[in-house]
């Protein structure tokens, strides 16, 4: 199936009347606005546009037709797939995170100072997880080394009082 310029013109337009995504911010930040990105919206768009707009004396062809369903259902399983390594990820980390419980780590603190201390938490913030060493919390990608925690002094056996008669 050919496309003429009108009905190219029409779907160009027909895409171009949404605004910007603006996202709302989470942690105290300026809104971001963000251009439209391909995807499955567009193509969906485009689609229903040149269905619009065809050449009702050349029809879409069923085969062409279906070529661009498949295409489309192809787009949203890519979304789902990448939907879900994210969340691999995501997962991934937060199992290294949890696995640094009562370790001894080294970083870098915010005036380049090397820095240890024993991991007693983990969170998950916005950017992935942080470590909580007492009261300081750093994220997990500044962590520079991990060693075993130094072990804490044994208290000495006490010893029985002597048995009053």
């Amino acid at each position: 199936m050919s496309i003429d310029p009108v009905t190219l013109g029409l779907a160009r337009s027909a895409l171009a009347t949404d605004p910007p995504t603006t996202t709302a911010p989470t942690d105290g930040a300026t809104a971001q606005t963000t251009a439209q990105t391909p995807g499955k919206d567009m193509f969906l768009k485009l689609l229903v546009a040149q269905l619009k707009y065809q050449n009702p004396m050349q029809p879409v062809d069923s085969s062409q037709f279906m070529a661009q369903t498949a295409q489309f259902t192809m787009v949203e399983k890519l979304e789902a797939m990448a939907a879900q390594t994210d969340a691999l990820v995501a997962g991934e980390a937060s199992q290294r995170a949890a696995g640094l419980l009562g370790r001894q780590v080294s970083y870098l603190d915010h005036d380049g100072v090397a820095q240890t201390g024993v991991v007693t938490g983990t969170r998950f913030g916005t950017d992935g997880p942080v470590l909580v060493l007492g009261t300081t919390e750093i994220p997990l990608g500044d962590v520079r080394e991990v060693t075993l925690a130094p072990a804490a002094p044994t208290p000495a056996p006490a010893t029985p009082a002597p048995a009053t008669a």
